[in-house]
C-alpha cells in the first residue's frame, strides 16, 4: 500500500532548497511552497503551510538548511547560527511541542560534541534529523498500534481536525487486524483540516468518511451515528489534560453527554508540562475566522477571535494512547 501524500509533506529539492507541501489549498492544488532558507521555512510555518506533525519535519528541514547556510563559518559561529535557527522555529507555534522536541534533539546531537564546522556539521545535522524523523514515526506506529486495540471491527469513529501520522498508523493497524471502519469527519473550522486534510486521506486510504460542521457533533451522537471518538492531542500534560485544536472539548463533552469513549492520541505526555496552566495556548488572528477558503463570510465590522486550541480535562477523557500503550488520563504520567 502506497503511502497518502500528506505522509510525506516536506521534501529536499535536487538544488537543495525544502519544498512544504501547501495544507492550505490541499486537496483542491498540490502545490509545494519553496524554502532556500530556514527563515522561510519558519515563516511558512506561521503562515500554516504546514500543520499538525508537518512542522516537525519543516522544522528538521529548517534545520538542515540552517546548517548548510553555516558552511562556511568556523565552529562557535556555526553553532550560534544553529541555535538561533531552532528559537526561530519554536517561537513559531508554541502549544504543540513536536518543533521544541526536534530542535532539541537535532542540536543535541550535531553540538553535544566535539565542535563541528563546514561539511561535518552538516552531515551531522542531517543525520539527527533522520533519526528523529524515523523515531517520531516508529513511535506513531506503536502508537497507532495499541489504539487499533480499542476499535472494534466496523466501528464508526468520530474525527476532529488532523490527526496526520496518529491516524494513519492507526487505520493500518486496524487494517492489518482485519477491522474495517467507518468515519465522520468534523469539517475543523477556520482551515477546514477535517474537511480537506482528514477526509481527503481517509478516501485515498479506501474509505468514504461522512464530514459534518462542527456544530453537528452533539446532534450526531445524540443519533447514534458514531461510537467513539478519536483525535490527536497537540500536548498532553503530566496530569492528563488534553490540548488539541479548538472544538475538541465540545466533542469530550458530548461524547460524555451520550456516553460515547472519548480517546485522545499523543506519543507521550509532556514531562515539561506538568498542568494545563504550564502549556501556551496560541492566539491566532481573529480575522481568520472572518474567511472560509479565502472568502470572506462575515459582515465588514464584525470582530473575529481564534484560539487555535482549547483544554480537555482529565474527567472527559476515557483513555489516553501513547507509543507505549494505552492509560487513565491520571496515570498518564506513568508511561514517560
Amino acid at each position: 500500500m502506497s503511502d497518502p501524500l500528506l505522509a510525506a509533506s516536506v521534501r529536499y529539492a535536487a538544488d537543495g532548497a525544502v519544498e512544504i507541501l501547501d495544507r492550505r489549498v490541499y486537496p483542491f492544488e498540490v502545490s509545494w511552497v519553496r524554502c532556500a532558507t530556514s527563515e522561510d521555512v519558519a515563516v511558512a510555518i506561521e503562515r500554516m503551510v504546514t500543520q499538525s506533525s508537518g512542522p516537525l519535519f519543516a522544522a528538521t528541514a529548517g534545520l538542515v538548511l540552517a546548517a548548510r547556510q553555516a558552511r562556511r563559518d568556523g565552529p562557535e559561529q556555526a553553532a550560534a547560527r544553529l541555535r538561533s535557527a531552532g528559537a526561530r522555529l519554536v517561537a513559531t507555534r508554541p502549544t504543540n511541542n513536536h518543533i521544541r522536541d526536534a530542535v532539541h534533539a537535532v542540536l543535541s546531537a550535531a553540538l553535544g560534541g566535539d565542535p563541528l564546522a563546514g561539511d561535518a556539521l552538516v552531515a551531522a545535522v542531517e543525520a539527527a534529523a533522520r533519526a528523529h524523523e524515523d523515531g517520531y514515526l516508529a513511535r506513531s506506529a506503536a502508537l497507532g498500534a495499541h489504539a487499533a486495540t480499542l476499535l472494534d471491527d466496523g466501528s464508526r469513529v468520530l474525527t476532529h481536525c488532523w490527526a496526520d501520522a496518529y491516524l494513519i498508523a492507526t487505520v493500518r493497524a486496524a487494517e492489518a487486524a482485519g477491522k474495517r471502519l467507518e468515519f465522520v469527519c468534523t469539517e475543523t473550522r477556520p482551515y477546514l483540516q477535517g474537511a480537506r486534510l482528514t477526509a481527503a486521506t481517509l478516501v485515498e486510504m479506501g474509505y468514504r468518511p461522512t464530514l459534518i460542521t462542527d456544530g453537528m457533533v452533539a446532534a450526531v451522537l445524540a443519533d447514534g451515528l458514531a461510537d467513539v471518538a478519536l483525535t490527536a492531542a497537540d500536548r498532553v500534560t503530566l496530569d492528563g489534560h488534553v490540548i488539541n485544536k479548538v472544538g475538541t472539548l465540545g466533542v469530550a463533552l458530548a461524547a460524555r453527554a451520550f456516553g460515547v469513549p472519548f480517546h485522545a492520541l499523543v506519543d507521550a505526555p509532556d514531562p515539561q508540562a506538568p498542568t494545563a496552566a504550564d502549556v501556551v495556548i496560541e492566539r491566532r488572528d481573529g480575522d481568520d475566522v472572518l474567511h472560509a477558503l479565502g472568502v470572506r463570510t462575515a459582515a465588514e465590522g464584525v470582530t473575529g477571535y481564534y484560539p487555535a486550541f482549547d483544554v480537555t480535562p482529565p474527567h472527559l477523557v476515557t483513555r489516553i494512547v501513547t507509543e507505549r500503550g494505552i492509560h487513565l488520563p491520571n496515570d498518564v504520567k506513568e508511561s514517560l
